[in-house]
């Protein structure tokens, strides 16, 4: 297992992936370097919003609306296909205190998270699944056509997958977690789920307490890796549960539970966390998880 970690400072904290897995999967289809820049601008989206004083709620969702938009990550545009060659997104947003909103099997939203962050705000409702282009509408959002989300790519990646050339790749989605100059901590995730999964299926991603949770002055989590054992496990729920109820500190949270939840299983995974004092860490037991993280307008990016 791999954990980094980063020190609180005086200002706010910032963390996001871009999936975990094996390099020779889905991580290497455009090379280090365009992964890198991407998280380098998804970070600098977050940032801006926090340093500004802005709210981490704002700040979660610029990053992984910024992650959607970039075709080489699963989520949005770019997103991993169903076996029938469709893109069905699944999004998540919590903030510390509480409040949450997600939708699963979404077809029609250009960006999931904010659909999700829609969800939580402007309804009574926790989880929406596969809304239609008339919820959009009702909730302010242009629906845009099936067509947006596929690349080339992403088609002869599932071909592979269902010619047995190549396993389903299961850790490529994309989540981001904040601090921000208030102490509050918010949470967003967000994927395209499986290559090749059946129409349907939804994974961790959209759960709270599985690949999203936050609770102010204890922590804020997102995660990555095979969405049914986060589902089994509660992952990101059992961090916090750590935490607040046995006093963990966080990186000794993490730990745990990756190895009791994951390791045990036989799955792997990561996750990323920012702490009630701002303390980051970053976290996985796959070969590979692609991250950026800091207290700063630079942050440290891992690949």
């Amino acid at each position: 297992m791999q954990i980094f970690e980063a020190a609180p400072d005086d200002g706010p904290s910032l963390a996001l992936h871009g999936g975990a897995g094996n390099r020779v999967e889905e991580l290497t289809l455009e090379g280090r370097a365009a992964y890198s820049d991407g998280l380098q601008a998804a970070y600098r989206a977050g940032w801006r919003v926090l340093a500004a004083g802005g709210s981490a709620l704002d700040a979660v969702c610029a990053s992984v609306e910024a992650l959607e938009n970039n075709p080489l990550f699963n989520a949005g545009r770019g997103a991993a296909l169903t076996a029938t060659g469709q893109a069905e997104l699944d999004a998540s947003v919590m903030t510390g205190a509480g409040r949450a909103g997600a939708v699963a099997a979404s077809k029609h939203a250009k960006n999931p998270v904010l659909l999700a962050r829609a969800v939580m705000e402007q309804t009574e409702h926790a989880l929406i699944v596969d809304p239609d282009a008339a919820f959009l509408d009702r909730h302010g959002f242009q629906p845009v056509d099936r067509d947006y989300f596929v690349t080339a790519t992403r088609r002869q990646q599932l071909e592979r997958v269902l010619d047995g050339r190549a396993a389903a790749a299961r850790h490529g989605t994309v989540g981001a977690v904040a601090r921000d100059t208030l102490g509050g901590v918010a949470a967003a995730t967000s994927t395209g789920g499986m290559v090749g999964q059946a129409d349907g299926r939804v994974g961790d991603s959209p759960i709270v307490g599985a690949g999203v949770y936050a609770r102010d002055n204890v922590v804020a989590i997102s995660g990555t890796g095979h969405g049914e054992a986060f589902i089994r496990g509660v992952v990101a729920y059992d961090i916090a549960a750590r935490i607040r109820y046995a006093h963990a500190d966080l990186a000794t949270a993490v730990r745990e539970t990756i190895e009791a939840e994951l390791g045990q299983r036989g799955s792997t995974g990561g996750v990323i966390a920012v702490g009630a004092d701002g303390r980051i860490v970053v976290a996985h037991n796959s070969p590979a998880m692609f991250s950026a993280r800091g207290t700063g307008p630079e942050p440290t990016i891992t690949t």
